[in-house]
C-alpha cells in the first residue's frame, strides 16, 4: 500500500513538474509576444548590466558630487547654456518636418537668448513665451516614414532603437559641441554636458527603483512610450489591441 502510494505520489510530482515547465514555456512564449519591439533583448541586457556598472561606479557619484557641490544658479545656467545650443539643430528638425511655426520660435529662442540671455546662460525667451521644444534627426526620420527597428539599449548613451540610433549619430555629427576644434575644451564641455544631465536625472532613480519590479523592462517600456508621444507631439493615435 505504502508502495503504491509512493508510485502514485511520484507520478503526480512528475506531471506537476511536467505541467510548471509547460507553464514557464508558455509564460517565455507570452513574454516575446508582449515585446515585439525587442528582439534583441538578450544583446540590450548585457549591454544595461554594462551600463548599469557605469553607472553605479563612475557617471552617479560623480553627479551626485555635482549636484551636492555646484550652487543651484550655476546648474540652471550650465543646463540653459547647453539647451540654448541646441535650439539651433531643433529649429532645423523643426522646419524639417514641416513645423515651421515651431521652427521659427526655435530660431527666435536661439537669437533672443544668445543676446539677452547673455549666451544662453538664461532662457529669457520662456519667459517670453517662447516654447522650448525637443527635436531630433531620428523624430524627423519617423516623421518621414522610416520605421523604428527593434529597441536597442546602448552603454551610457542608453535606450535608442535602431532608427534613432543613426539619428542619434547624425545629432551627434551636427551637435555644435562635438565640433569644438581645440579637443581639451571639446572634451571638458561634453563631460559637463553628459554630467549635468546625469545629474537632472537623479530625482528619477528613486522612482524607478521603488516601482520597477524588471529595471530594464520598466525603462524600456517608458523609453518607447515617451518616444511614441514625442514623435505625435504629444497626440498619439490608439494603437490596436
Amino acid at each position: 500500500m505504502t508502495k503504491s502510494l509512493g508510485l502514485s505520489g511520484m507520478r503526480s510530482g512528475r506531471r506537476w513538474a511536467l505541467g510548471g515547465l509547460v507553464a514557464l514555456a508558455c509564460v517565455g512564449n507570452l513574454s516575446a509576444e508582449e515585446n515585439p519591439n525587442d528582439p534583441y533583448e538578450g544583446f540590450n541586457r548585457s549591454m544595461f548590466a554594462v551600463h548599469e556598472a557605469i553607472d553605479k561606479y563612475a557617471a552617479k557619484p560623480v553627479a551626485q558630487a555635482y549636484d551636492n557641490t555646484v550652487p543651484l544658479p550655476v546648474k540652471a545656467s550650465v543646463g540653459n547654456f547647453f539647451s540654448n545650443v541646441g535650439d539651433l539643430w531643433i529649429g532645423a528638425n523643426s522646419a524639417l518636418q514641416g513645423k515651421f511655426a515651431d521652427a521659427g520660435a526655435d530660431i527666435g529662442r536661439l537669437l533672443i537668448n544668445s543676446t539677452v540671455g547673455i549666451f544662453g546662460l538664461f532662457d529669457v525667451a520662456s519667459e517670453l513665451g517662447l516654447e522650448k521644444h525637443e527635436e531630433d534627426f531620428g523624430q524627423t526620420l519617423a516623421v518621414w516614414g522610416v520605421g523604428s527597428g527593434g529597441y536597442l539599449f546602448w552603454p551610457v548613451i542608453g535606450p535608442r532603437n535602431v532608427r534613432d540610433t543613426a539619428g542619434f549619430g547624425v545629432d551627434s555629427y551636427i551637435d555644435p559641441v562635438w565640433r569644438i576644434h581645440a579637443v581639451p575644451v571639446r572634451n571638458s564641455m561634453v563631460a559637463l554636458r553628459f554630467v549635468d544631465i546625469r545629474a537632472s536625472l537623479l530625482p528619477a532613480d528613486k522612482v524607478v527603483e521603488e516601482a520597477a519590479l524588471d529595471k530594464y523592462a520598466y525603462i524600456r517600456d517608458a523609453y518607447l512610450q515617451r518616444r511614441r508621444n514625442q514623435i505625435f507631439d504629444g497626440r498619439p493615435p490608439r494603437l490596436d489591441d
